[in-house]
């Protein structure tokens, strides 16, 4: 239990990481005028949040089913920023004189998928906190909804 509480504490931790660098793109971001591609990064936050909100209440409450259900979820996440990404590349070709703008929201992008990474490792944490089980690196079947 200590263990899997340390290991908690480093991913939050990172997580806060990772919110503060997307706080800083974003500062970067407010001084030029808004991109409309920014509305590109709210799936991927949207579910980045969830991600993390369910993976702590699966470590709160040792609820190693939640936390199970969560993992899968890792793999959307990725999907959606490699789509994101590919949509910016295509957007800086077209609009070079964006670029900048263009680069900090592939960064955002990227932060949010990191975040989902330790929400997923949180959720591994909690399966090992409630069921003494470590799946890291094995898959996990998608349980049914």
């Amino acid at each position: 239990r200590v263990v899997s509480a340390m290991k908690l504490s480093s991913n939050l931790e990172r997580i806060a990481d990772q919110a503060t660098n997307i706080a800083r793109k974003a500062r970067k971001l407010n001084k030029h005028p808004a991109l409309p591609e920014i509305l590109l990064l709210t799936p991927m936050q949207e579910h980045a949040m969830s991600m993390f909100r369910d993976s702590v209440a699966a470590y709160v409450h040792e609820d190693a089913q939640a936390a199970r259900a969560i993992i899968p979820q890792d793999d959307a996440l990725d999907k959606m920023n490699a789509q994101v990404s590919r949509q910016l590349i295509d957007r800086m070709a077209r609009d070079p004189e964006q670029l900048r703008g263009y680069i900090n929201l592939m960064f955002i992008a990227r932060h949010l998928e990191r975040v989902g990474d330790h929400a997923t490792n949180i959720a591994e944490d909690a399966v090992y906190a409630a069921a003494a089980e470590d799946i890291r690196h094995q898959q996990v079947a998608a349980t049914p909804a």
